[in-house]
């Protein structure tokens, strides 16, 4: 028991650092940027005109929504949030570009997003029955003295928790390449930035790249939670 508490304390540790580090980063440079023309909107608009990023637009993400800043593949849309969608900050720009890399990966048929881009669209139907069966089990267990009913509760609990997971893993070296290889390149190229802000852009891209690989510890956190709890 003591080594799984010491496991879980680790794990939520582990998990809480890149997302402090990451917010940390984002929020450092948000703030309006002295010398780059045009908003985050107007710079995706310019890239997508650029790399012919066909039926690719740009929407501005609602105000309060918990959702944040990312490429949609399924209807190829670009949604940043309201905060970077008007403003000309480091923070802004550099994650537009990021996004727009994600564009770029759907243009060349990279692989890895194709194949996340799947598993999302496939999981979505095994969530929804694994949501059914954790609401019915408490309904039916008095019903029906069985084990199967426990065997049921723990594959929907499993796959409720573990999907998000094999989901976010999938995610990292999508998130890296676009930062990386698509975003990283496209500023250097295009010069938008000079040698100044292209050290903080470079910091900003591992942020973006980071925010999942925060989820994808937070995911294996509470699965490892749930876990523990169903074997209690």
């Amino acid at each position: 028991m003591a080594v799984l508490i010491i496991g879980l304390v680790l794990l939520a540790i582990i998990s809480f650092v890149p997302q402090w580090w990451t917010q940390a980063i984002l929020k450092k440079h948000s703030h309006p940027h002295p010398s780059l023309p045009g908003s985050a909107h107007e710079f995706g608009e310019h890239l997508i005109r650029k790399y012919s990023l066909q039926d690719v637009r740009i929407e501005e993400i609602p105000s309060g929504s918990a959702i944040g800043d990312h490429y949609d593949p399924i209807d190829k849309v670009v949604r940043l949030s309201s905060q970077n969608f008007h403003s000309n900050s480091l923070t802004a720009i550099v994650t537009t570009a990021h996004e727009i890399g994600h564009a770029i990966q759907h243009k060349t048929h990279y692989e890895p997003l194709l194949t996340r881009t799947q598993m999302v669209e496939r999981s979505q139907w095994l969530q929804k029955f694994s949501g059914i069966a954790l609401m019915a089990t408490p309904v039916l267990i008095p019903l029906m003295h069985t084990p199967v009913i426990g065997m049921v509760t723990f594959a929907a609990g499993f796959i409720a928790m573990g999907i998000p997971v094999l989901i976010h893993l999938s995610t990292l070296p999508v998130e890296f390449d676009a930062s990386y290889k698509r975003a990283l390149p496209l500023l250097q190229e295009g010069e938008y930035l000079d040698k100044k802000d292209m050290k903080r852009a470079r910091h900003i891209l591992t942020a973006c790249a980071m925010t999942y690989v925060s989820s994808s510890l937070a995911s294996l956190f509470n699965l490892w939670k749930w876990f523990s709890g169903f074997r209690r």
